[in-house]
């Protein structure tokens, strides 16, 4: 059994440390919010998700120090915005522990990837990405799901392989790191175009074609960026995709579903009560997609939709008349 640090009390967080600890991992949490940190000690809930009970096995302290020391591994589940911030006041703790990227975006100041701010910060440090189509919801549950954990050190692809997987959830490997988390940052950009679509009801032949097209527009940038190809046909890529775009769980879907009621997208924000990845991420898409000269129309009205008073429904019909192609 292993000594297992979680950065990050979110639903992701909690959901992962739910898991671990029922396998009979011993987990220390670290929250930056005592009432968090006090929920999940003193009452063994997570506020994000409110079916789930914390097993006794699970410590929660807001102090970095302590959650990381001692620990055989470090998942970072924090939201991309601060993760560079929350990696820089634990990087001197960490020793020979393997770090696990759980969170799924970009930088955005530098459209570095979380990999290459891992990398920027702790150089010799063993680095994954775990993703896959997981909603913290159910993973806190125990339903099935299967993941991909990638990783360019193959005793790290095993070492969290045989940490994690158990009946509920199946691991993966892969040696594409780049190409599992390109996969799970711009599949919420496409989740949050599919809300826009589901709250303009506009059916399931819109819904397959927004995905399909969607799923080639992640896969052009991604291979551009050092990715596989058939990385983004796998969990990280389409697995992925499929739940954020379709799930209630959604909460990128959900700040669509809020676009396209007309809310902004300061409203917006304030109606999932969560972070949403997929606005930050629209934005550093849109300047890749221009970096490497990538066509990526979907992305680019999006783009439009959020920050240039493009209305939802004139969207649909910019992307849907544009000039004939093969494809």
């Amino acid at each position: 059994m292993k000594n297992i640090c979680i950065i990050g009390s979110g639903s992701w967080g909690c959901a992962l440390a739910i898991h671990l600890a029922n396998i009979g991992h011993n987990i220390k949490i670290w929250s930056f919010m005592k009432e968090e940190a006090d929920l999940i000690n003193n009452e063994r809930k997570c506020k994000f998700l409110p079916k789930a009970t914390m097993p006794e096995n699970i410590y929660c302290t807001t102090n970095i120090k302590e959650a990381v020391e001692g620990s055989d591994m470090i998942l970072h589940v924090t939201p991309s915005k601060f993760f560079r911030d929350t990696l820089k006041q634990y990087k001197e703790y960490v020793t020979t522990q393997p770090i696990i990227i759980c969170s799924k975006g970009f930088e955005l100041a530098t459209l570095s990837t979380l990999s290459d701010v891992t990398r920027e910060e702790l150089p010799n440090a063993k680095i994954g990405t775990l993703s896959g189509p997981s909603h913290a919801e159910e993973v806190s549950l125990g339903i099935p799901t299967a993941i991909v954990i990638a990783s360019k050190d193959y005793e790290l692809q095993c070492l969290v392989q045989d940490t994690f997987m158990n009946e509920s959830m199946r691991v993966y490997t892969s040696n594409d790191i780049q190409g599992v988390e390109l996969g799970g940052a711009l599949k919420n950009i496409i989740a949050f175009c599919a809300g826009i679509a589901a709250e303009l009801n506009l059916g399931d032949n819109t819904f397959a074609a927004l995905l399909s097209r969607g799923l080639t527009e992640i896969a052009r940038l991604g291979v551009a960026m050092g990715g596989e190809h058939d990385t983004f046909y796998g969990l990280s890529g389409l697995g992925d995709l499929i739940v954020t775009c379709m799930s209630e769980h959604s909460r990128n879907r959900k700040a669509g579903k809020c676009i396209g009621k007309g809310l902004t997208l300061e409203q917006t924000r304030e109606e999932v009560g969560m972070t949403i990845e997929s606005v930050d991420n629209i934005e550093v898409a849109y300047k890749l997609a221009k970096k490497y000269n990538i066509d990526m129309p979907i992305v680019l009205t999006v783009y439009d939709v959020l920050y240039n008073g493009l209305k939802p429904k004139e969207a649909v019909l910019q992307l849907m008349t544009r000039e004939k192609k093969a494809e």
